[in-house]
């Protein structure tokens, strides 16, 4: 296998006179994939109906010209503004019945009918227009499943789509469900809680004390099975015109849905891999275990990563996002030790990764992520990753591949396991993802 490397890149925030050179630069680099479009819905469709395509199709004119090979995003994990004046109840709900709004992204519900048929209608456009372009050569659904705590909503339109959910989940005679079924399944007995029908059944949350667990769990798999659905909704729409793989871009511990089953309709898994990011804000160790691994990432967390997503992926699977510097979002943002952001992409690399794709080309001079570091700062001027990059192209063109061992032991990840301990934990130290 020939691995090889991309880069994410937003042709919609620079002026498109600086777009063939940055192309041209990147294919010096020794870079062949680049990623576009997730995040561009407004660009694309500035008020609903009326379509603006003319700076997406020279923008992958001129990076496939250039020799690259485009990743077109579906841009739904960013709604624009008129999507949510149409559908205004389309936000998800936090566990205290807060409404999450907008101003930034992955605001909306799985549940919701309206926006999914709005979802529908943008990647049915972009797959007709770019299904056959010859430059388009991957499709990545949506943006980070489940980042910002977004898999699981309390809305209105949750609670009547668990409510269909459940009455499927305990089938009765017609279309009512069985309730009885449900009760003893639940345990109901316990507390008084028994249910008369499927209307009465609430949202687990604003409880006095902890919600029944048997009643968590099932709106834990509701909430899997939604984005399950959801992508499935866009992956089957792609499937008619283009021949192309698809992929999705997973995030590091993130468990509240099933990766697994989210892979079984794509070609290939990926993640964005965050190293120094994700040992500040995702894993329960020590401060002194934290400062060991301060500029280099803990390794087991990259490690147990590469390996989960290779198994989702049924055997392929790309890094979609590379730390390439410091990031804008832990706690605490240090730049990596020199040589890390090579070392991470080999490390990938050894796991059985295809691509690695670097982000960002250039950092953002403005909003959210103008300190997250990109390949190039603001002014073009190459930074840290750049050169790192560089080295690792080089290397791979000294190489005619990896052939890639497999080693006698497995490792059994459960999500629905996940789901109980978190549920009903048996002590603040006991987390079945740290100890797998």
């Amino acid at each position: 296998m020939k691995q090889s490397l991309g880069v994410c890149y937003y042709p919609e925030h620079w002026n498109e006179n600086i777009w063939e050179n940055d192309a041209q630069q990147m294919k010096e680099l020794g870079l062949s994939w680049v990623r576009i479009g997730e995040f561009a819905w407004k660009e694309i469709e500035p008020t609903e109906g009326q379509f603006n395509f003319e700076w997406l199709d020279k923008a992958i004119k001129i990076l496939g010209q250039a020799g690259l090979k485009v990743v077109l995003g579906t841009p739904t994990a960013t709604p624009p503004k008129w999507v949510l004046d149409k559908y205004p109840d389309m936000l998800s709900k936090d566990i205290n019945g807060n409404i999450r709004g907008f101003g930034s992204r992955r605001h909306y519900c799985f549940s919701h009918s309206g926006y999914i048929e709005q979802c529908k209608d943008i990647v049915t456009r972009l797959a007709k227009r770019y299904g056959k372009n010859p430059y388009v050569c991957a499709w990545q659904t949506d943006n980070e499943y489940g980042c910002h705590d977004t898999t699981i909503s309390y809305s209105d339109t949750a609670r009547e789509a668990f409510r269909t959910w459940l009455r499927y989940k305990y089938p009765g005679k017609g279309n009512d469900g069985d309730i009885e079924a449900l009760n003893k399944e639940w345990g109901n007995v316990f507390w008084s809680m028994k249910y008369d029908n499927f209307d009465e059944i609430n949202l687990p949350n604003l409880t006095v004390t902890e919600p029944n667990p048997a009643h968590v769990l099932d709106f834990r798999r509701f909430s899997s099975d939604q984005v399950v659905n959801f992508n499935l909704s866009q992956v089957e729409i792609i499937r008619q015109y283009s021949n192309a793989p698809i992929a999705h871009n997973y995030m590091g511990r993130t468990t509240e849905f099933n990766h697994f089953k989210v892979g079984e309709s794509l070609d290939f898994a990926s993640w964005d891999s965050y190293p120094l990011g994700f040992s500040e804000d995702r894993l329960e160790t020590s401060d002194e275990e934290k400062r060991n691994f301060y500029r280099q990432g803990n390794p087991d967390f990259q490690a147990f990563h590469h390996d989960l997503y290779r198994a989702v992926g049924k055997g392929r699977w790309w890094i979609m996002e590379q730390q390439p510097g410091p990031v804008n979002w832990a706690p605490y943002n240090p730049a990596p030790l020199d040589g890390m952001v090579r070392l991470w992409t080999w490390e990938a690399f050894a796991h059985g990764a295809e691509t690695v794709c670097y982000f960002r080309w250039r950092q953002a001079p403005f909003a959210q992520e103008q300190m997250h570091a990109g390949l190039l700062r603001p002014d073009s001027v190459p930074a840290q990753g750049y050169y790192e990059a560089k080295k690792v192209a080089e290397e791979l063109n000294s190489v005619k591949g990896l052939e890639i061992s497999t080693a006698p032991i497995g490792i059994i990840f459960d999500y629905d396991a996940d789901a109980m301990w978190d549920i009903q934990p048996q002590g603040r130290a006991i987390i079945f993802w740290f100890n797998i």
